[in-house]
């Protein structure tokens, strides 16, 4: 390609997706911006890749500066996700964003313009976070249909039902619970233990672990 004036590189910025599953719902995290563009509206954290700066590290600390988020204590999972690259995306001018997406359960969030919120409730977006969302959600069904990512939204031990509710805070839909188990129990993914957790009146539920906190590809697709 020729160029007619001098050449002029597009700005690279980091950012991120951050989900979690709260009370059955997946949640996004997303900042308050205070400046302009797009001054008052939601956005998912994010910033300027600096000089010298790989885009993991530019994407730890931007989360640790915006959202007081460790990527590596706050979140068990992460992965490039994409790269956003439309001309248009940001008024300023030509922004690149290498973003990546991350899950984990009860982050906490000491940043006062910090929030999470349902995927399906979000805010008025800046840029084009919403398409991001929501190319960031459909990537995480995915992956939760040929991996054991799950995961990274469950305590260590956990019982069926709150594995289920966590597949069904991402996919959006309820699943019927006799096929769930059996289908997911025949994955020999997971393991019984010998406790047990009692929720209020209820008979006391076994309680289950992964046999490996790492991520791994299933031999066939669960959905």
């Amino acid at each position: 390609m020729q160029y007619n004036s001098p050449y002029v590189a597009p700005t690279l910025t980091v950012d991120a997706v951050i989900f979690q599953v709260t009370d059955g719902v997946l949640q996004v995290l997303l900042l308050n911006r205070q400046n302009e563009p797009f001054k008052g509206s939601w956005a998912l954290p994010g910033g300027y890749n600096a000089q010298g700066e790989t885009t993991h590290a530019a994407l730890q600390r931007i989360t640790q500066q915006k959202t007081s988020v460790n990527i590596d204590t706050d979140l068990r999972y992460v992965e490039q996700l994409y790269t956003f690259d439309t001309v248009d995306r940001d008024p300023r001018g030509h922004a690149v964003s290498v973003t990546y997406m991350g899950c984990g359960r009860d982050i906490s969030v000491n940043d006062p313009h910090a929030q999470f919120f349902a995927i399906d409730s979000l805010p008025n977006l800046a840029y084009d976070h919403g398409s991001i969302i929501a190319y960031a959600h459909d990537r995480l069904i995915a992956k939760l249909n040929y991996t054991n990512a799950v995961y990274a939204f469950l305590p260590k031990r956990f019982t069926l039902s709150q594995l289920q509710n966590t597949y069904e805070a991402v996919f959006g839909r309820e699943l019927d619970k006799r096929n769930f188990r059996k289908k997911f129990l025949s994955l020999e993914l997971i393991h019984e233990t010998d406790e047990t957790w009692r929720d209020g009146a209820h008979r006391p539920a076994k309680l289950y672990e992964f046999n490996s906190q790492k991520l791994e590809s299933l031999s066939r697709s669960f959905d």
